[in-house]
């Protein structure tokens, strides 16, 4: 074979060869176009990620950090050449080359809006970089400008301006959505504080009274009542954390049950009838300890003789039901039906006996669900039973407790 044909059968298979890679590099292109799925699909799954990639950042307000990732994401999205959102104080977040706009976006923002519309300004020649116009639409928070979001582009067309203000509605729902979800976790904190105002008067007051009796006669069991009330204070006084698990619930119900043994002595009798699998189970934090305090102080302290307390806990479907019952005086269920509004969902402020279950009440029905609220069987001379049921799947609560609490307590 000449070289010159040598030559030609090389070029041809290289040739052959490329165009073979060309085609299989076209097919797995074609397949990975449909895979994304079509244009329409692609621009819509761009636009919801940078939607929530920004929304993220806005929960904590216009002054946050959070807001300079924010305008990222928000350019991005109205693909504009520089965008600024700044609070009614003057707080100025800007993403793209405009630091020289930021004494021209704080002038925006005080000179009073008409309504909510969208403004369209021109950008002075001394802070123009390559934009002449800003696009202002206000973000609008309970009837007043909160701020503004501001677009700087090269025209001024219809769409840009439709598309600015829509994203400054967005970010005004952001804002909301922030202010409720502080608005809750204010609430939140407030039950707690309840609930912990209610231990303290009562409670410690009797406990501090029970250690001081056996300081002289019985040092040993002084020292132990010492140990146990600073474990339940410190449990009940904490401030991580909104949830817990059964089995540190039971720990703190644990060392306050030792506290009021010290005071009742054999008149207070107690059993646990705890299903192993129910311990790590998630429950909002300090929920079945006034169950159990209730039924000391309102059923059992009135009684000469004293009584019983069971407090059971066991798997039914997807739930964890756990139960609190005490053979004392009971509760008059006319009174109960006025104050807990048990069957009829009704709320009463007045009088302070027995809130603690109004305080749980409140708040399982608010975590979980108006299905979730206790149920409460009792008359007068007959006990009480406390039914309280939490789902067993919890994955967006976080539990606060330690390695030894698995073990579970032994009152």
């Amino acid at each position: 074979m000449g070289t010159s044909t040598l030559i030609a059968a090389i070029a041809g298979a290289l040739v052959g060869g490329f165009l073979t890679l060309a085609v299989v590099a076209a097919l797995r292109f074609a397949r990975g176009s449909r895979e994304l799925g079509s244009d329409g699909e692609q621009a819509t799954y761009r636009t919801l990620h940078l939607a929530s990639r920004a929304a993220e950042n806005l929960r904590g307000g216009l002054a946050d950090e959070g807001a300079v990732r924010a305008a990222r994401h928000l350019r991005t999205l109205l693909a504009c050449d520089i965008l600024a959102i700044a609070d009614a104080r003057g707080a100025v977040a800007i993403d793209g080359p405009g630091e020289s706009l930021r004494e021209f976006v704080a002038s925006v923002v005080a000179e009073p809006f008409d309504g909510a519309r969208t403004r369209v300004l021109p950008v002075p020649v001394e802070a123009r970089v390559t934009t002449p116009w800003a696009i202002a639409a206000p973000i609008i928070v309970d009837g007043a400008v909160a701020g503004v979001v501001i677009a700087f582009a090269a025209s001024r067309h219809a769409p840009m301006v439709r598309a600015t203000g829509e994203v400054a509605g967005w970010v005004t729902a952001q804002l909301r959505l922030g202010d409720l979800e502080a608005s809750r976790t204010a609430l939140a904190e407030a039950e707690l504080r309840s609930l912990r105002s209610q231990i303290s008067p009562h409670f410690i007051y009797n406990a501090l009274n029970a250690i001081a009796s056996f300081i002289i006669t019985d040092p040993p069991t002084a020292r132990e009542l010492v140990i146990e009330f600073a474990d339940f204070t410190r449990y009940s006084f904490r401030r991580a954390g909104d949830f817990t698990t059964v089995a540190e619930e039971l720990r703190s119900i644990h060392s306050y049950l030792v506290l009021e043994r010290a005071r009742f002595g054999d008149r207070l009798e107690v059993m646990l009838r705890i299903a192993p699998e129910t311990l790590s189970a998630v429950i909002p934090f300090l929920s079945i300890q006034p169950l159990v305090e209730n039924s000391v102080r309102h059923g059992l302290e009135a009684r000469e003789r004293g009584g019983r307390i069971t407090i059971s806990a066991e798997e039914i479907g997807a739930n964890v039901q756990i139960v609190v019952e005490d053979n004392g005086v009971g509760i008059d269920p006319d009174w109960l039906e006025s104050h807990l509004g048990h069957s009829t969902g009704r709320r009463d402020d007045g009088g302070d006996d027995h809130v603690g279950l109004r305080n749980v009440d409140t708040r399982l029905r608010r975590m979980y669900g108006e299905e979730y609220g206790l149920v409460i069987e009792t008359n007068i001379g007959a006990g009480t039973l406390i039914r309280m049921s939490v789902p067993r799947s919890q994955p967006m609560h976080d539990a606060e407790f330690t390695a030894d609490s698995m073990t579970g307590p032994t009152p």
